[in-house]
């Protein structure tokens, strides 16, 4: 299989309250909640980058479309990371993230591996890294 991820669905407690973090509390630029005049289509999407973007759905609504039954949160399943082109900017985004209503979970600090890094969770428990990775430059900044 070639990987062609161009969605990313994270599954949301209150919709309307994800939609006020991501847009206006992070910055995500997003045409707001769609598809509510269906039963369980109400959907928010966020454009990322080229060809990505990121979804928040309902946990209902989730497992109503896939027939699952809803299962608890859990944090430690599953991490997005958020790639910064210098030290600075992980401090940046991560009080962003806070005053957005972020819980930060490991503060920004050098790591082990020769970055800076820190991890917030954003109001449904989701878990997000904020890092600088000398090795892994986001893609505007690799040739720099």
């Amino acid at each position: 299989m070639k990987p062609r991820i161009t969605l990313i669905t994270l599954g949301v407690d209150d919709l309307d309250r994800a939609l006020h973090f991501y847009r206006d509390g992070l910055g995500f630029p997003s045409d707001g909640i769609v598809g509510a005049e269906f039963e369980h289509g109400a959907v928010a999407f966020f454009d990322l980058q080229p060809g990505l973007k990121l979804a928040l759905w309902p946990r209902a609504s989730i497992a109503h479309d896939t027939g699952l039954p809803q299962q608890p949160r859990s944090a430690t399943e599953c991490m997005l990371a958020h790639n910064v082109a210098e030290p600075a900017e992980v401090d940046a985004l991560m009080a962003q993230a806070e005053r957005a209503g972020a819980v930060i979970v490991k503060p920004a600090a050098h790591t082990f591996w020769g970055g800076y890094a820190g991890c917030f969770q954003d109001p449904d428990g989701h878990l997000w890294e904020v890092a600088w990775n000398p090795q892994m430059m986001p893609i505007e900044n690799a040739g720099n």
